[in-house]
């Protein structure tokens, strides 16, 4: 029996280009980057949950971000084990693990093994993939 929550979501690119910005679209649909201390929330210390910017899936809490001094929003683990996927990512003549959205494939960043405690990861993820959303503290 097939559940329909298990399916990805998935949109021809016309429509993924008509619903992102053309940023936000160079970042996840293709694979991109954003520079350095240039996407948005990278510095944002208020409370509340981080979304794909495709899908609106919650994927990121404001209480495992933590100051990683890269200048991407830094995570030590999603908001739930299944809200995001990872991906060898072989580019750039290297071997990093990708990060994506478990519901729409939206590229999100990289996972690395230098983070905090209590996970040692850090989740390094583009600004321009996700939304924010504050909640009251």
């Amino acid at each position: 029996m097939s559940n329909t929550t298990d399916m990805k979501i998935q949109k021809t690119d016309k429509e993924w280009r008509e619903i992102l910005t053309p940023e936000q679209y160079r970042v996840t649909r293709k694979h991109g980057t954003e520079r350095a201390f240039t996407g948005p929330n990278w510095d944002n210390k208020e409370p509340g949950v981080y979304a794909c910017v495709c899908c609106g899936k919650p994927l990121f809490s404001s209480e495992t971000k933590f100051e990683s001094g890269t200048g991407w929003p830094s995570y030590f683990a999603p908001i739930t084990p299944d809200a995001v996927t990872e991906h060898k990512d072989r580019s750039f003549f290297m071997t990093r693990t990708e990060i994506r959205c478990a519901d729409c494939d939206a590229h999100l960043g990289h996972v690395f093994p230098d983070g905090p405690e209590p996970t040692g990861l850090r989740y390094c993820m583009n600004g321009t993939a996700m939304t924010f959303d504050k909640t009251d503290s």
